[in-house]
């Protein structure tokens, strides 16, 4: 389930990105995906390939997997200032988007990759800066 009002569309300096075509309130969910699910060994073949940049960490007690998503999930942006977060349903195999706050019209929707929309530790692309 994708939210109708969601497309993808060019940003600077990052290829694409997700954005709101019209006003979503605060606390919605804007998207429900499906995930694959791989093993920590298919993880090492994973970081050797551009799969690696859309990967999330898979941690149900006592798994070290990591999952792809399906739908628009791999196409959101990273912000340390995110107006969107993440939650991993192990359950249903599935990750949903929810907004932090109010989206307006044309904004680009992002989540922190750390999966906490409030951390602010470095994530594995500016540790390296």
């Amino acid at each position: 389930m994708v939210l109708r009002n969601l497309y993808i569309a060019a940003t600077p300096n990052k290829g694409r990105g997700v954005f709101a075509s019209e006003i979503i309130p605060a606390d919605t969910i804007i998207e429900v995906a499906p995930v694959i699910i791989m093993t920590a060994e298919e993880r090492l073949l994973l970081d050797k390939t551009l799969l690696h940049d859309y990967i999330f960490e898979w941690t149900p007690p006592g798994e070290d997997k990591c999952c792809m998503a399906l739908g628009y999930v791999s196409i959101y942006n990273h912000s340390y200032d995110s107006n969107c977060e993440y939650f991993m349903n192990y359950e249903e195999a599935s990750m949903f988007i929810k907004t932090v706050r109010e989206i307006i019209a044309g904004e680009e929707l992002t989540i922190n990759y750390n999966g906490d929309h409030n951390n602010k530790e470095p994530v594995w692309f500016d540790v390296n800066i």
